[in-house]
């Protein structure tokens, strides 16, 4: 697997683009496809990034922004080139189990609007949902995409340092 950095327009070498390969992708042992539960994963790289105004860290751990190359359109296949950002509101624990009744974990949150219209989606899983500077989700479901009482489900990347910080010391 081969991780892009500081992509912005897919179709067009910038020059601000690292491309690395990874030499490790780890898999919480904990994952459930069925309900997508502990849906995170860390990928070493084979060498550091180099840090620039393009690629820099996110701390980890109102509103939030989440970005990706997702499909734009829920329907059909309509992927934009470049790099997409939205602002999208953190829903409420209510708002979110009463959106998906019996689905939501401990390890997962929802974020976007309840009438719909915005929203992260197909190809945006694994993306950051970033707080403040702070990595606070990674994008991992939903209904559809920007469907009216269907807001996105994020994994809650907090519930998750202790794994990432002793995964990563050790590999």
């Amino acid at each position: 697997m081969q991780v892009r950095l500081g992509e912005h327009d897919i179709t067009v070498n910038e020059g601000t683009e690292q491309f690395i390969d990874s030499v490790k992708v780890i898999m919480h042992p904990s994952y459930n496809s069925h309900n997508l539960d502990n849906n995170i994963m860390l990928i070493k790289l084979s060498r550091p990034a180099s840090l620039n105004s393009y690629v820099s860290t996110v701390a980890l751990p109102s509103s939030c922004l989440v970005s990706g190359w997702a499909n734009l359109s829920g329907s059909s296949s309509n992927y934009p080139d470049t790099l997409r950002c939205l602002d999208l509101p953190i829903l409420s624990s209510s708002s979110c189990n009463s959106a998906y009744p019996g689905q939501i974990t401990s390890n997962m949150f929802c974020a976007g609007f309840m009438k719909g219209g915005k929203d992260s989606c197909q190809g945006d899983s694994g993306g950051p949902v970033v707080c403040n500077g702070q990595l606070q989700g990674v994008v991992s479901w939903g209904y559809g995409c920007a469907q009216r009482n269907k807001p996105g489900v994020y994994t809650k990347v907090c519930n998750y340092k202790s794994w990432i910080s002793s995964t990563m010391s050790s590999n």
